[in-house]
Protein backbone atom coordinates (compact mmCIF):
# COMPACT_ATOMS: atom_id res chain seq x y z
CA UNK A 1 0.00 0.00 0.00
CA UNK A 2 1.29 3.24 -0.99
CA UNK A 3 0.62 6.30 1.61
CA UNK A 4 1.55 9.69 1.44
CA UNK A 5 1.71 12.18 4.36
CA UNK A 6 1.57 15.75 5.01
CA UNK A 7 2.55 17.64 8.02
CA UNK A 8 2.49 21.64 8.00
CA UNK A 9 4.46 23.22 10.53
CA UNK A 10 4.87 26.66 11.21
CA UNK A 11 8.04 27.40 9.14
CA UNK A 12 8.19 23.87 7.18
CA UNK A 13 5.58 21.35 5.56
CA UNK A 14 7.04 17.36 6.04
CA UNK A 15 5.82 15.22 3.33
CA UNK A 16 6.88 11.70 3.05
CA UNK A 17 6.12 8.64 0.55
CA UNK A 18 5.70 5.19 2.10
CA UNK A 19 4.92 1.85 0.76
CA UNK A 20 3.70 -0.32 3.61
CA UNK A 21 6.43 0.84 6.61
CA UNK A 22 8.55 1.47 3.95
CA UNK A 23 9.47 4.96 3.27
CA UNK A 24 10.31 5.78 -0.41
CA UNK A 25 10.87 9.65 -0.50
CA UNK A 26 10.80 12.36 2.17
CA UNK A 27 11.40 15.98 2.63
CA UNK A 28 11.07 18.73 4.67
CA UNK A 29 10.62 21.88 2.36
CA UNK A 30 11.31 25.20 4.36
CA UNK A 31 9.49 28.25 4.30
CA UNK A 32 11.19 31.08 4.85
CA UNK A 33 9.68 33.82 7.37
CA UNK A 34 9.61 36.97 5.09
CA UNK A 35 7.19 34.45 2.31
CA UNK A 36 4.79 33.24 5.35
CA UNK A 37 4.39 37.06 6.37
CA UNK A 38 3.16 37.55 2.87
CA UNK A 39 0.12 35.83 3.86
CA UNK A 40 -2.17 37.97 6.61
CA UNK A 41 -3.97 34.11 7.26
CA UNK A 42 -3.23 30.59 7.82
CA UNK A 43 -5.71 29.97 5.21
CA UNK A 44 -4.46 31.95 2.48
CA UNK A 45 -1.23 29.90 3.15
CA UNK A 46 -2.83 26.77 1.69
CA UNK A 47 -2.54 27.12 -2.30
CA UNK A 48 0.93 28.59 -1.53
CA UNK A 49 2.09 25.21 0.72
CA UNK A 50 0.17 23.34 -1.95
CA UNK A 51 2.21 24.33 -5.22
CA UNK A 52 5.66 23.64 -3.10
CA UNK A 53 4.34 20.13 -2.84
CA UNK A 54 3.54 19.87 -5.89
CA UNK A 55 6.96 21.49 -7.36
CA UNK A 56 8.82 18.42 -4.99
CA UNK A 57 6.43 15.47 -6.00
CA UNK A 58 7.19 16.76 -9.52
CA UNK A 59 11.31 16.27 -8.97
CA UNK A 60 10.49 13.09 -7.54
CA UNK A 61 8.11 11.86 -10.31
CA UNK A 62 5.97 11.39 -8.39
CA UNK A 63 2.39 12.00 -8.96
CA UNK A 64 0.26 9.96 -6.96
CA UNK A 65 0.15 6.65 -9.27
CA UNK A 66 -0.96 3.88 -6.77
CA UNK A 67 -1.24 5.68 -3.80
CA UNK A 68 -4.29 4.68 -1.47
CA UNK A 69 -4.39 7.08 1.40
CA UNK A 70 -3.37 10.90 2.17
CA UNK A 71 -2.75 11.73 5.58
CA UNK A 72 -2.44 14.91 7.07
CA UNK A 73 -1.79 16.10 10.04
CA UNK A 74 -4.41 16.85 12.50
CA UNK A 75 -4.81 19.96 13.75
CA UNK A 76 -7.02 22.00 16.48
CA UNK A 77 -10.54 20.80 15.82
CA UNK A 78 -13.14 20.00 17.94
CA UNK A 79 -12.41 17.44 21.09
CA UNK A 80 -11.92 13.69 19.81
CA UNK A 81 -10.80 10.60 21.15
CA UNK A 82 -7.36 9.27 19.47
CA UNK A 83 -8.00 7.81 16.21
CA UNK A 84 -7.82 7.38 12.31
CA UNK A 85 -10.53 9.95 11.58
CA UNK A 86 -11.48 10.52 7.56
CA UNK A 87 -11.70 13.88 6.50
CA UNK A 88 -14.45 15.59 5.32
CA UNK A 89 -16.87 18.72 5.06
CA UNK A 90 -17.13 19.27 8.87
CA UNK A 91 -13.56 18.77 9.88
CA UNK A 92 -12.77 21.08 6.84
CA UNK A 93 -14.80 23.62 8.15
CA UNK A 94 -13.87 23.67 11.67
CA UNK A 95 -10.00 23.69 10.75
CA UNK A 96 -10.91 27.04 8.73
CA UNK A 97 -12.85 28.48 11.67
CA UNK A 98 -9.92 27.51 13.97
CA UNK A 99 -13.03 26.98 16.28
CA UNK A 100 -10.19 25.55 19.01
CA UNK A 101 -7.38 28.27 17.47
CA UNK A 102 -5.69 29.18 14.82
CA UNK A 103 -2.33 26.50 13.96
CA UNK A 104 -0.79 25.40 10.69
CA UNK A 105 -1.41 21.81 11.25
CA UNK A 106 -5.18 22.91 10.44
CA UNK A 107 -4.11 22.74 6.76
CA UNK A 108 -2.95 19.25 7.10
CA UNK A 109 -6.86 18.19 6.78
CA UNK A 110 -7.05 20.33 3.51
CA UNK A 111 -4.03 19.38 1.74
CA UNK A 112 -4.61 15.86 2.27
CA UNK A 113 -8.14 16.23 0.76
CA UNK A 114 -7.14 18.28 -1.85
CA UNK A 115 -4.33 15.50 -3.08
CA UNK A 116 -6.29 12.76 -2.75
CA UNK A 117 -9.18 14.21 -4.14
CA UNK A 118 -6.41 14.34 -7.01
CA UNK A 119 -5.20 11.31 -6.98
CA UNK A 120 -8.81 8.87 -6.18
CA UNK A 121 -7.41 8.03 -2.47
CA UNK A 122 -8.72 8.30 1.00
CA UNK A 123 -7.75 11.39 3.03
CA UNK A 124 -7.41 11.14 6.57
CA UNK A 125 -5.82 12.51 9.81
CA UNK A 126 -4.30 10.69 12.76
CA UNK A 127 -4.50 11.65 16.23
CA UNK A 128 -5.57 15.50 15.89
CA UNK A 129 -3.57 17.84 18.58
CA UNK A 130 -7.61 17.87 20.02
CA UNK A 131 -7.16 14.52 21.25
CA UNK A 132 -9.14 14.59 24.42
CA UNK A 133 -8.54 11.61 26.84
CA UNK A 134 -8.62 13.81 29.87
CA UNK A 135 -10.21 12.26 33.26
CA UNK A 136 -12.49 14.91 34.81
CA UNK A 137 -10.19 16.39 37.56
CA UNK A 138 -7.71 17.04 34.79
CA UNK A 139 -10.56 19.51 33.36
CA UNK A 140 -10.75 22.06 36.14
CA UNK A 141 -8.66 25.19 35.93
CA UNK A 142 -9.83 27.51 38.93
CA UNK A 143 -12.82 29.31 37.42
CA UNK A 144 -15.72 27.76 35.48
CA UNK A 145 -15.89 30.21 32.89
CA UNK A 146 -12.41 28.40 31.96
CA UNK A 147 -12.22 24.69 31.43
CA UNK A 148 -8.27 23.30 30.55
CA UNK A 149 -8.09 21.91 27.87
CA UNK A 150 -6.55 18.65 26.19
CA UNK A 151 -4.27 20.69 22.99
CA UNK A 152 -1.00 18.84 22.44
CA UNK A 153 1.52 17.05 20.58
CA UNK A 154 -0.88 14.15 20.61
CA UNK A 155 0.29 12.31 17.45
CA UNK A 156 3.89 11.93 18.95
CA UNK A 157 2.61 11.06 22.70
CA UNK A 158 0.14 8.05 21.77
CA UNK A 159 3.15 6.66 19.22
CA UNK A 160 5.52 7.15 21.91
CA UNK A 161 4.02 5.54 24.23
CA UNK A 162 3.20 2.55 21.51
CA UNK A 163 6.86 2.14 21.29
CA UNK A 164 7.82 2.19 24.73
CA UNK A 165 5.23 -0.45 25.51
CA UNK A 166 7.01 -2.64 23.38
CA UNK A 167 10.23 -2.18 24.86
CA UNK A 168 9.01 -2.79 28.24
CA UNK A 169 7.02 -6.05 27.07
CA UNK A 170 4.24 -4.93 28.30
CA UNK A 171 0.59 -4.27 27.20
CA UNK A 172 0.00 -0.80 26.38
CA UNK A 173 -2.84 -1.18 28.78
CA UNK A 174 -0.85 -1.75 31.68
CA UNK A 175 2.04 0.83 30.94
CA UNK A 176 2.26 4.25 32.35
CA UNK A 177 4.80 6.89 31.41
CA UNK A 178 5.28 10.74 31.56
CA UNK A 179 6.54 11.75 28.00
CA UNK A 180 7.28 15.73 27.02
CA UNK A 181 7.57 16.12 23.27
CA UNK A 182 9.79 19.25 23.07
CA UNK A 183 9.48 21.00 19.81
CA UNK A 184 8.61 24.38 18.66
CA UNK A 185 5.83 23.85 21.07
CA UNK A 186 6.18 21.48 24.49
CA UNK A 187 3.72 18.87 25.98
CA UNK A 188 4.43 17.23 29.01
CA UNK A 189 1.98 14.10 29.42
CA UNK A 190 0.30 12.04 32.03
CA UNK A 191 -0.04 8.78 29.90
CA UNK A 192 -1.84 6.15 31.68
CA UNK A 193 -2.99 2.91 29.12
CA UNK A 194 -1.90 4.85 26.66
CA UNK A 195 -4.55 7.51 27.08
CA UNK A 196 -3.60 11.27 27.93
CA UNK A 197 -4.92 11.48 31.35
CA UNK A 198 -3.29 15.04 31.59
CA UNK A 199 -1.28 17.43 29.41
CA UNK A 200 -0.24 21.03 29.59
CA UNK A 201 -2.03 23.02 26.88
CA UNK A 202 1.11 23.52 24.87
CA UNK A 203 -0.42 26.56 23.14
CA UNK A 204 -1.06 28.83 26.22
CA UNK A 205 0.63 26.44 29.36
CA UNK A 206 3.24 24.24 30.65
CA UNK A 207 7.22 25.82 30.29
CA UNK A 208 8.47 28.35 27.88
CA UNK A 209 9.16 26.95 24.44
CA UNK A 210 11.70 28.08 21.69
CA UNK A 211 8.47 30.58 20.35
CA UNK A 212 5.84 30.14 22.98
CA UNK A 213 5.70 31.77 26.74
CA UNK A 214 3.72 28.54 28.64
CA UNK A 215 1.78 29.69 31.50
CA UNK A 216 2.65 33.24 32.57
CA UNK A 217 1.64 34.81 35.95
CA UNK A 218 -1.59 35.99 35.43
CA UNK A 219 -1.94 39.00 37.20
CA UNK A 220 0.78 41.00 35.21
CA UNK A 221 -0.98 39.55 32.68
CA UNK A 222 -3.91 40.79 32.70
CA UNK A 223 -2.17 44.17 33.34
CA UNK A 224 -0.62 43.63 30.07
CA UNK A 225 -3.83 42.84 27.93
CA UNK A 226 -5.12 46.06 29.37
CA UNK A 227 -1.92 48.44 29.07
CA UNK A 228 -3.29 49.83 25.46
CA UNK A 229 0.18 48.39 23.56
CA UNK A 230 -1.25 45.14 21.91
CA UNK A 231 -4.37 44.57 20.08
CA UNK A 232 -6.10 41.12 20.50
CA UNK A 233 -3.86 39.36 17.79
CA UNK A 234 -0.79 40.82 18.66
CA UNK A 235 -1.32 39.43 22.31
CA UNK A 236 -2.17 36.46 20.93
CA UNK A 237 1.02 36.64 18.96
CA UNK A 238 3.15 37.45 22.04
CA UNK A 239 2.35 34.18 23.65
CA UNK A 240 2.20 31.56 20.55
CA UNK A 241 5.02 32.43 18.22
CA UNK A 242 7.32 35.32 19.74
CA UNK A 243 7.04 33.80 23.25
CA UNK A 244 9.87 31.66 25.09
CA UNK A 245 13.51 31.77 23.62
CA UNK A 246 12.86 33.73 20.65
CA UNK A 247 11.65 36.89 23.36
CA UNK A 248 14.72 36.35 25.25
CA UNK A 249 17.21 35.93 22.74
CA UNK A 250 15.66 36.58 19.33
CA UNK A 251 16.21 33.07 17.98
CA UNK A 252 14.08 29.80 17.82
CA UNK A 253 16.81 27.88 17.04
CA UNK A 254 18.62 25.69 19.62
CA UNK A 255 21.49 25.30 17.90
CA UNK A 256 22.24 28.83 17.77
CA UNK A 257 21.68 29.21 21.37
CA UNK A 258 24.06 26.32 21.70
CA UNK A 259 26.66 28.07 19.72
CA UNK A 260 26.41 31.47 22.01
CA UNK A 261 26.29 29.22 24.93
CA UNK A 262 29.69 27.58 23.95
CA UNK A 263 31.10 31.07 23.45
CA UNK A 264 30.55 32.02 27.21
CA UNK A 265 27.09 33.97 26.78
CA UNK A 266 25.96 33.80 30.48
CA UNK A 267 22.49 34.94 29.55
CA UNK A 268 21.60 32.70 26.73
CA UNK A 269 22.99 29.62 29.13
CA UNK A 270 20.70 30.82 31.79
CA UNK A 271 17.81 31.38 29.36
CA UNK A 272 18.09 27.58 28.07
CA UNK A 273 18.44 26.47 31.36
CA UNK A 274 15.16 27.98 33.31
CA UNK A 275 13.55 25.93 29.90
CA UNK A 276 14.98 22.59 31.00
CA UNK A 277 13.94 23.80 34.83
CA UNK A 278 10.23 24.43 33.60
CA UNK A 279 10.00 21.08 31.62
CA UNK A 280 11.42 19.09 34.82
CA UNK A 281 8.85 20.94 36.90
CA UNK A 282 6.24 19.97 34.43
CA UNK A 283 7.25 16.48 34.23
CA UNK A 284 6.96 16.33 37.68
CA UNK A 285 3.82 17.51 38.19
CA UNK A 286 2.40 14.68 35.73
CA UNK A 287 4.47 12.37 37.83
CA UNK A 288 1.80 13.01 40.75
CA UNK A 289 -0.91 12.51 38.12
CA UNK A 290 -0.34 9.05 37.98
CA UNK A 291 0.86 8.70 42.38
CA UNK A 292 4.25 8.83 41.57
CA UNK A 293 3.78 4.87 39.54
CA UNK A 294 5.75 5.93 36.49
CA UNK A 295 7.15 2.91 34.26
CA UNK A 296 9.73 5.23 32.64
CA UNK A 297 9.68 9.27 31.86
CA UNK A 298 10.16 9.61 28.23
CA UNK A 299 11.75 12.83 26.64
CA UNK A 300 11.16 13.14 22.72
CA UNK A 301 10.48 15.33 19.58
CA UNK A 302 13.47 17.72 17.97
CA UNK A 303 14.71 19.07 21.19
CA UNK A 304 15.49 15.79 22.54
CA UNK A 305 18.57 16.19 20.30
CA UNK A 306 19.84 18.95 22.59
CA UNK A 307 22.01 16.56 24.86
CA UNK A 308 23.27 19.94 27.21
CA UNK A 309 19.18 20.22 27.66
CA UNK A 310 18.15 16.97 28.21
CA UNK A 311 21.19 16.26 30.43
CA UNK A 312 19.91 19.26 32.73
CA UNK A 313 16.42 18.07 32.36
CA UNK A 314 17.35 14.10 33.65
CA UNK A 315 19.31 15.86 36.74
CA UNK A 316 16.15 17.08 37.87
CA UNK A 317 14.20 14.10 37.70
CA UNK A 318 15.68 11.36 37.44
CA UNK A 319 14.74 10.28 41.10
CA UNK A 320 11.38 9.87 40.00
CA UNK A 321 11.30 7.28 37.30
CA UNK A 322 14.12 5.83 34.61
CA UNK A 323 14.83 9.06 31.81
CA UNK A 324 15.01 7.90 28.63
CA UNK A 325 15.51 10.08 25.38
CA UNK A 326 14.01 9.70 21.92
CA UNK A 327 15.38 12.01 19.49
CA UNK A 328 13.69 10.18 16.84
CA UNK A 329 11.21 12.16 14.99
CA UNK A 330 7.88 10.06 15.43
CA UNK A 331 5.15 11.66 13.46
CA UNK A 332 5.56 11.12 9.78
CA UNK A 333 5.88 7.63 10.46
CA UNK A 334 3.02 7.14 12.84
CA UNK A 335 0.89 8.93 10.35
CA UNK A 336 1.43 6.41 8.06
CA UNK A 337 1.36 3.29 10.17
CA UNK A 338 -1.95 4.41 11.83
CA UNK A 339 -3.31 5.59 8.04
CA UNK A 340 -2.55 1.84 6.89
CA UNK A 341 -3.84 0.02 9.79
CA UNK A 342 -7.23 1.65 9.12
CA UNK A 343 -7.64 0.80 5.72
CA UNK A 344 -6.67 -2.48 6.08
CA UNK A 345 -9.17 -2.57 8.78
CA UNK A 346 -7.05 -3.34 12.11
CA UNK A 347 -8.16 0.04 14.01
CA UNK A 348 -11.24 2.03 13.38
CA UNK A 349 -11.86 4.26 10.53
CA UNK A 350 -13.88 7.27 12.35
CA UNK A 351 -16.18 9.90 11.38
CA UNK A 352 -15.56 13.43 12.54
CA UNK A 353 -19.10 14.52 13.51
Amino acid sequence: MKIFAVNPGATSTKIALFEDERVLREETIVHRVEDLQRFATLWEQLPWRREAIVRVLDRWGEHGAGVAVVVGRGGLLKPVEGGVYRVNERMLEDARRGIQGEHPANLGCALAWDFAAQWGAVAVVVDPISVDEFEPLARYSGHPLIERRSLSHALSLHATARAMAVRFGKPLSQTSFVIAHLGGGISVAAVRGGRIVDVNDASSDGPFSPERTGGLPLQPFITLCFSGRFTESEMRRLVMGRGGLVAYLGTNEATEVERRIAEGDVRAREVYEAMAYQIAKEIGAMATVLRGRVDAIIVTGGLARSTLLTNWIRERVAFLAEVIVLPEDWEMRAMAERARRALLGEEPLKEYT
